[in-house]
């Protein structure tokens, strides 16, 4: 059986911000007949992830695309890939049926024809929706728990800054050091975000950056007693601002940079004499590096945090492959809350 197949590609490398037209939804046919015995397997795809850290692998050089396979440079013209949830319709694989669920690293299309190192794993939809897998039980939510528990090791009634707060990330990591007890701020990019951030997420408090021309000054109004833990999304001059308002042994975790993605005008620079006598913790990470030792404890408080309630859920879900590149731009322009997603059938959980 032949099938029709969209799948999206950029049209050349994309150096600065990105733009709608820089990428092109493609068709090609594909068969959905596998053979018994080999490692190929055909999977429909039904949810796409949509991630910032894209835009590097898009570029003609970025230092991110030598240190992961899952980095590696996209080729202009041929199919992207990342975390995408899908249902199994052929397979000659013995570990996969059709019909079951999996999440793994597949094209931005419709199909996708994969081999098992391909597939993370399998998922059972019986307890929450299949879409929680690539946010809050994802990439996003694991990098949210290992960044703020494992690396800024906070106490109790710390102060704690968050940027991207509205974010698929920084969402989740306000909400886990409030429930910690620590007292948070988070910025954002608008004042409808703010709201959100201290009505509907329980922030203690949270700002527009792009409302403030002098953002130390602004986070020493926010801290007058100082910030113990800073969680960055952003990089650029907002970590140069959260250093000159660090208290002594401060953390600070980096999981994104994307006031510098784009544009490498805005790269900060770091006050090292102020890092080196308040003895400030600066680490960089993945959170793939952690998935041995901590993705089971992970799974274990988010999904208990999501029975009870006490976590939120904020996901932005857009329809169809041609939705793609709208989507993904939105993440550069401020117009996503949550996790962004683009779901490619009406139902199927």
């Amino acid at each position: 059986m032949e099938v029709s197949n969209k799948y999206v590609v950029i049209k050349h490398h994309i150096e600065e911000a990105p733009k709608e037209s820089d990428f092109e939804v493609k068709t090609e046919s594909l068969n959905l007949l596998v053979d018994e015995g080999s490692d190929d397997i055909i999977v429909k795809n039904l949810y796409i992830s949509i991630d910032p850290f894209q835009i590097n692998r898009m570029k003609s050089f970025s230092p991110s695309q030598d240190a992961l396979s899952s980095s590696t440079a996209i080729i202009p013209g041929k199919a992207i890939d990342g975390p995408v949830i899908g249902k199994v319709v052929a397979s000659g694989n013995s570990k996969f049926e059709k019909g079951d669920l999996v999440l793994g690293v597949f094209t931005w299309a419709e199909y996708s024809l994969v081999k098992e190192t391909s597939i993370l794993r399998k998922l059972d939809s019986s307890e929450f929706p299949l879409t929680y897998h690539l946010g809050v039980l994802g990439y996003g939510g694991m990098t949210a728990y290992v960044g703020f528990f494992e690396l800024c090791k906070p106490e109790r009634g710390e102060k704690v800054f968050v940027s991207t707060a509205c974010g698929n990330v920084g969402i989740l990591v306000g909400q886990y050091a409030k429930l910690f007890g620590c007292y948070v701020v988070g910025c954002t990019g608008s004042h409808n975000k703010v709201v959100f951030l201290k009505e509907k997420l329980g922030f203690d408090d949270a700002f527009n950056y792009k409302e403030e021309k002098d953002l130390s000054s602004t986070l020493k109004r926010y801290f007058p007693e100082g910030i113990d833990i800073y969680f960055d999304n952003v990089g650029g001059k907002m970590l140069e601002a959260v250093i000159a308002n660090m208290n002594t042994f401060g953390r600070v975790a980096i999981c994104g940079a994307t006031a510098e993605y784009t544009d490498l005008r805005k790269t900060g620079s770091l006050d090292l004499v102020n890092v080196i006598y308040k003895r400030i913790t600066i680490k960089g990470f993945i959170a793939t590096d952690f998935m041995i030792h901590h993705f089971s404890n992970f799974m274990k408080k988010t999904s208990n945090y999501l029975r009870t309630g006490e976590l939120k859920v904020i996901e932005d879900i857009s329809l169809g492959m041609e939705s793609v590149p709208s989507a993904f731009v939105g993440l550069f322009n401020g117009s996503n809350v949550g996790k962004k997603i683009v779901r490619l059938v009406e139902d199927e959980e």
